[in-house]
């Protein structure tokens, strides 16, 4: 039986704060982070691919959509243009900074914002059509559970659809910026682009983690975009500053941010161009619930 938003049974676990997804939100996603995430970063790799992650979500026409780890909200923008307006859109984050950055740019009716943790969401079983995740799979520190998390939430037949980064040899702009630091901090280079974002790519354990999760008929799919940005320091900032990266950099070279954002700009430029442009690609994963 179909049920509205309305008569979803919420039940917020009490122990979300001390998963440790939260304390990597938390750390990672502050607020003034998440404000120049949003300015920088989302244009120019974030929107490209929602545009077509709301395009897939659209084919199974759903009247009710999960998304998890929403971030400051580029799918939730997208999928409130593309799909149905009567759709019911519930979009979470674990941060409450990027709630607080996103929810004030999707506040037409049908699309509400929570707090809640992908791994134990606080929704009784067979709540939605669809679940959906743009870019958090990554950071998911037990990703079998958070798709088991999904799987459950889903009605019979439901779709689950997430996306997730290739390796940084296949996208441009976080690859140069990662050689750059790694040239500028040699005895102990900034990591998180390859440790998280950039780590989740082998089609393989993706789909065995999606049907232990209990998922059928997972597919794999490669996506390659091109990304384009204003200048080759919007490039530079919006990498290492409006990502952890900051925090990395900040802890080696407390005093040095704006010429280390100088340095990579310079990378960048001398690599794509005044006005970079540069590939980037991800994979698209899909599985029906039973």
């Amino acid at each position: 039986m179909a049920r509205g938003f309305g008569d979803l049974r919420v039940t917020i676990s009490a122990d979300v704060e001390d998963s440790a997804q939260a304390a990597f939100a938390s750390s990672s996603f502050e607020e003034g982070v998440a404000g120049l995430y949003q300015a920088l970063l989302v244009p120019i790799l974030f929107e490209p691919y929602a545009a077509e992650m709301a395009i897939l979500a659209d084919r199974s026409k759903p009247g009710s959509v999960l998304e998890v780890a929403a971030g400051t909200g580029a799918l939730t923008r997208a999928l409130r243009a593309t799909l149905d307006p009567p759709t019911e859109i519930v979009a979470t984050d674990l941060s409450q900074a990027m709630i607080d950055v996103g929810a004030p740019s999707v506040t037409m009716s049908r699309t509400h914002w929570m707090h809640a943790d992908a791994q134990n969401l606080p929704f009784a079983p067979e709540m939605f059509d669809l679940v959906i995740c743009q870019f958090g799979a990554m950071f998911f520190p037990d990703r079998v559970k958070a798709y088991g998390e999904a799987e459950r939430v889903l009605r019979s037949k439901g779709r689950f659809l997430f996306s997730t980064w290739d390796s940084l040899q296949a996208n441009d702009f976080a690859r140069c910026v990662d050689e750059c630091l790694a040239s500028l901090f040699p005895s102990d280079p900034p990591d998180f682009l390859r440790r998280l974002p950039y780590s989740y790519f082998d089609a393989g354990p993706i789909k065995t983690q999606m049907s232990s999760a209990g998922f059928k008929a997972v597919s794999c799919d490669r996506l390659e975009l091109t990304s384009v940005a204003a200048s080759a320091h919007h490039v530079a900032a919006a990498f290492c500053q409006g990502t952890p990266l900051r925090g990395e950099i900040e802890w080696r070279a407390p005093e040095r941010m704006s010429e280390i954002v100088d340095a990579v700009a310079e990378r960048v430029e001398a690599r794509h161009g005044a006005c970079p442009s540069g590939s980037m690609s991800a994979l698209v994963v899909a599985g029906r619930a039973a």
